[in-house]
C-alpha cells in the first residue's frame, strides 16, 4: 500500500491514524469477553488453594463485567491517543502559581479515562471481596457454630467500606490532584464536627460491634425487639434484618436491638401457654373439682406438656373462671400449634363429660330475675 496515501491529513489526523483509530475499537471489542474469561481465571489462581471448595466459574462470573469494562476503558484510552486532532486542542487556561496553564482537550480525556480506570480497578477489587466472603459462606454452612454465619456478612461489609474508602482518596490524589495526608489532617480537624453530624450512624456502628461481642442473637435465631418478631436474616453496619413469620421485613437499627428489651425466643427451653376458661354457674363444687383434676392429671401425663398449673382462679361476671397454665419444650417435633389444639380439644371433652358447659357473657334484666324467685 502506497505510505504517501496513508499519510493524507483529514480533519487534523492522518489516515493511517484513522485506521489505526477504528482497528484497535474493532479488536478490543471482539476479543475483551476472551481476554477478560483468561485474566479472571488466571487471578483465580492466586485464590485456588483457599476457594479449593468453589467452583471457578463463580470466581470468573463475579469478575467479567468489571475486567471486561476495564479493557473496554483501556482499548479505547488506546484508539483515541492515536489522533492528534482534536486532543492538542486548548479546552480551557487557568492561573496556577501565577503563571497561565493551558488544559487541552487531551489532558481532559486523560483525567476522565484515569477517574474511570481506577473506579474499575476498585470495582474488581470489590468483586474480590464479594468472592472472598461467598467462600467463606460455604465453609460456614458447613459448620455448626451459627456465629460464623452472621460474622461473614459483616466483614464482608466491613472489607467493603475499606476498599471503597481508599479509592475515594486514590482518586482525589490521581484525578484530582489533592493531597489526601492534608485532607485527612484537616478531617481531624473537623472529626468533632463530622461526628456529631454522624452521631446515629457511629452509635449503630457500635451496635454492630457489641452485637457481636455479646453475641445475644445469631442469625437464624427467632427474636422479639420492640413489639417486632422475627428470624434475624443479617446483621449489618448500621442495621440488623428481621423476616417475620408473615414475610414482612424489618430493618431495625442496631442500636435499637442492644437499647431495647430483646427476647432470643430460640434460646428458651420451652413455650408458655396460660389462658382461662369460664363454666356455667350451674356446675357443682364435685364437678368443678373432678374438672380441675382431670385437667391437671392429663397434663401432667402428656409428654408434651410440663409444669403445669390448673387453679380454679375466681368467680366472674358469667363463669367460673378455672386458670389453666402449661409449659411446653422447646423440640423439633414438637408442634407448638397442635399441641395447643389437643389440649383445648380434651378440655371440651371433660367438661361435658362431667356435666357442665363452657360459660358465655349474659345480662339479665331485674324483672327477669325477680320472676325467677317467684316461680320458686
Amino acid at each position: 500500500m502506497d505510505t504517501n496515501f496513508l499519510e493524507q491529513i483529514f480533519w487534523g489526523n492522518t489516515l493511517k491514524q484513522y485506521i489505526l483509530f477504528v482497528g484497535i475499537i474493532i479488536v478490543g471489542l471482539l476479543f475483551k469477553r476472551v481476554v477478560s474469561r483468561i485474566l479472571s481465571r488466571l487471578i483465580f489462581k492466586l485464590f485456588k488453594k483457599f476457594a479449593d471448595e468453589v467452583n471457578s466459574e463463580t470466581f470468573v462470573g463475579l469478575l467479567l463485567k468489571p475486567i471486561e469494562f476495564f479493557l473496554s476503558l483501556a482499548t479505547l484510552y488506546i484508539s483515541i491517543n492515536q489522533l492528534k486532532h482534536p486532543l492538542e486542542v486548548p479546552f480551557f487556561s487557568y492561573k496556577r502559581d501565577k503563571v497561565n496553564e493551558v488544559f487541552t482537550i487531551g489532558e481532559f480525556v486523560d483525567k476522565i479515562f484515569l477517574f474511570l480506570i481506577i473506579l474499575s480497578v476498585f470495582w474488581i477489587a470489590l468483586r474480590i471481596v464479594d468472592f472472598i466472603a461467598h467462600v467463606l459462606l460455604v465453609r460456614a454452612a458447613k459448620s455448626h457454630n451459627k456465629s460464623d454465619d452472621q460474622l461473614v456478612p459483616f466483614l464482608k461489609e466491613l472489607l467493603k467500606f475499606m476498599v471503597s474508602f481508599i479509592g475515594f482518596f486514590v482518586l482525589l490524589g490521581y484525578v484530582f490532584e489533592v493531597n489526601a495526608l492534608s485532607l485527612i489532617t484537616g478531617l481531624g480537624i473537623g472529626g468533632i464536627a463530622i461526628a456529631m453530624a454522624a452521631k446515629d450512624s457511629l452509635e449503630n456502628l457500635l451496635g454492630s460491634f457489641l452485637i457481636f461481642m455479646d453475641k445475644p442473637f445469631t442469625v437464624g435465631d427467632v427474636v422479639k425487639v420492640d413489639g417486632i418478631e422475627g428470624t434475624i436474616e443479617r446483621v449489618g453496619f448500621r442495621s440488623t434484618v428481621l423476616r417475620s413469620a408473615d414475610k414482612t421485613t424489618y430493618v431495625i437499627p442496631n442500636r435499637s436491638m442492644i437499647d431495647g428489651v430483646l427476647e432470643n425466643l430460640t434460646m428458651r427451653n420451652a413455650r408458655r401457654v396460660k389462658f382461662d376458661i369460664g363454666l356455667v354457674y350451674e356446675t357443682s363444687n364435685e364437678a368443678l373439682k373432678k374438672i380441675i383434676a382431670e385437667i391437671n392429671g392429663f397434663l401432667t401425663e402428656n409428654p408434651k406438656t410440663t409444669d403445669s398449673s390448673v387453679a380454679f382462679d375466681s368467680f366472674g361476671d358469667s363463669a367460673l373462671n378455672i386458670q389453666i397454665i402449661y409449659l411446653v419444650p422447646m423440640k423439633k417435633e414438637f408442634d407448638l400449634a397442635k399441641i395447643k389444639e389437643e389440649v383445648n380439644f380434651k378440655l371440651i371433652e371433660i367438661v361435658q363429660a362431667n356435666g357442665s358447659d363452657f360459660a358465655y357473657p349474659t345480662q339479665r334484666s331485674i324483672e327477669e330475675s325477680a320472676s325467677d324467685k317467684n316461680n320458686k
